[in-house]
């Protein structure tokens, strides 16, 4: 390993100072996928003495994209393949974003010690065009799993390392998600770190797979009584478009939506115009001229049933029924009694006695937009124009959401001032 090491440092310095390679280096190194990279980081004026300027994410923008990315979901299948091993042989699991953007960084503390002393720390970008040539971001580029050892690293600083990286990508269209990294000291890296690397990506792709599947059967069964009802061409897509159930038609993979669709009347390429309407987890697509009154009419929240928090939509396809999660009820409770809406920093404290803990608050009332969109409005947060809503509530004020600890829920058990349907 040391020799290995010293022949790759004379590799170094002879590519970096342009001269012909050390007699005793390997006549076919640096490896294809190093020298291209040395070549991209020369030309981009990248100093092997030092990196350039990183410039962190905030922790709000690192906070916003943990919970917008899709690698949130398979974090514990990349955990539960990777730290064991990394744990044991002092090393560090690290999963950045398709921008090369540290997300997360776990394992052994005094590895992570010495990643701090380097930048190699969460919110970190960690691209060739800063750090040069790595396994991060030379993964990125490369779209295939790369190996960096010791001085194949294009910083000095970092040839006591090595690290193994593979890109994920979304298994339904290929698109890349980011990358799944193991680094450490390079004595102690294993031959066959870059293959366990490269499988446990591949599983949790697998995982991905698996909960698209899963979602598309849920958005399927809310659908399929709707589409039953329904004269015409209709189809239920997932909010990325991704078709779960059709009437009337032959069935795309999938529909090209907005990025930010809104029910009622659209444009679709292929369809031309449409009506918009929400499902739980997706949409409702009636093919042809648009029907009056797209949108849900009436919303009902019920608090106070025995199987816990519910909403159910009536719209002009009938209606359906989403089971809330304890503080999607809570967010839901409060813009049933704020009628004109909050802001994410006057839920935040409502939900948190916390004003500054917006990011989160933002993140939770997105996620509950995918099931009720059309429904919610923003800016300020509320139930969008024209949607009545009945909020029912337990027959005892004591027995609201009685989980929770919002300052806000809180205080309306103590007053008793909303009780009974309403």
């Amino acid at each position: 390993m040391r020799e290995t090491s010293r022949r790759l440092a004379g590799l170094h310095e002879a590519t970096l100072a342009g001269d012909h390679l050390p007699a005793d280096v390997p006549r076919d190194a640096p490896r294809a996928v190093i020298g291209e990279s040395w070549r991209r980081v020369l030309d981009r004026g990248v100093d092997p003495e030092r990196a350039t300027d990183q410039h962190p994410l905030s922790m709000a923008e690192l906070e916003h994209r943990r919970q917008k990315s899709q690698l949130a979901s398979i974090l514990p299948a990349l955990s539960g393949g990777l730290l064991p091993t990394a744990d044991a042989a002092q090393q560090i699991m690290v999963v950045t974003d398709a921008e090369g953007r540290v997300l997360w960084r776990e394992g052994s503390a005094p590895i992570r010690r010495m990643a701090d002393r380097l930048g190699f720390d969460k919110g970190a970008d960690w691209t060739e065009g800063v750090v040069g040539t790595n396994a991060i971001g030379t993964a990125l580029v490369a779209r295939s799993p790369v190996l960096v050892h010791s001085a194949e690293h294009f910083l000095r600083s970092h040839h006591q390392w090595t690290c193994a990286a593979a890109p994920l990508h979304d298994p339904r269209d290929g698109r890349l998600l980011g990358t799944v990294d193991i680094s450490g000291p390079a004595p102690s890296f294993h031959p066959t770190t870059l293959a366990l690397v490269s499988a446990v990506a591949r599983l949790a792709e697998g995982e991905l797979r698996t909960r698209h599947h899963a979602s598309l059967e849920r958005l399927r069964a809310s659908a399929a009584p709707i589409l039953a009802r329904i004269g015409g061409r209709a189809l239920a897509v997932d909010p990325h478009g991704w078709t779960a159930a059709v009437t009337g038609m032959t069935p795309p993979d999938r529909v090209a939506l907005p990025k930010a669709p809104e029910a009622g009347p659209l444009w679709l390429p292929r369809y031309g115009m449409c009506t918009l309407e929400p499902l739980p987890g997706g949409w409702l697509i009636r093919l042809g001229r648009p029907e009056p009154a797209p949108g849900p009419h009436r919303v009902v929240l019920d608090l106070g049933g025995a199987d816990g928090p519910v909403v159910t939509v009536a719209g002009p396809a009938g209606s359906w029924s989403h089971a809330l999660t304890p503080r999607h009820a809570e967010l839901l409770f409060l813009l049933a009694i704020h009628p004109r809406g909050r802001s994410a920093a006057e839920l935040a404290r409502d939900v948190f006695g916390d004003g500054g803990r917006t990011v989160t608050v933002r993140a939770e009332l997105s996620r509950l937009r995918r099931h009720l969109a059309g429904v919610l409005a923003h800016r300020p947060y509320r139930f969008a124009d024209g949607v009545q809503v009945e909020l029912r509530l337990p027959a005892r004020p004591v027995e609201l959401l009685p989980h929770s600890t919002s300052p806000a829920v809180l205080a309306a058990r103590r007053s008793g001032a909303v009780v009974g349907p309403v």
